[in-house]
């Protein structure tokens, strides 16, 4: 019975949008050009992003959704958007921009 229960438990979630969002919320007065630096709490979300996004799927998901928001959300500065991991001193495997091509990322 254990063994079936096993078996039967759903694979972990993947990460959605709405998760991507809430996570990076913190950074908004930095992409803004509010505050001169990200602060800890929006490091800690792309920290924990970076974490969860731990698959290809999950990685072009978070990819796809930045530049959805960072274009829709008006005033976000690109240049201070895209500087946010390093800033955090994250690596992530894709630039954030405009231009990157969501499905290539790995």
């Amino acid at each position: 019975m254990v063994v079936a229960l096993l078996v039967a438990a759903p694979a972990a979630s993947a990460v959605t949008c709405g998760q991507v969002v809430s996570m990076l919320a913190p950074c908004i007065m930095y992409a803004t050009g509010r505050v001169s630096a990200p602060t800890g709490g929006c490091c800690d979300g792309v920290r924990t992003l970076n974490s969860a996004a731990a698959t290809t799927a999950d990685r072009q998901t978070t990819c796809a959704c930045l530049k959805q928001q960072t274009s829709a959300m008006g005033g976000l500065r690109p240049d201070l958007v895209a500087g946010i991991p390093s800033k955090c001193d994250v690596n992530i495997p894709y630039a954030i921009s405009p231009s990157t091509d969501c499905s290539r990322v790995h």
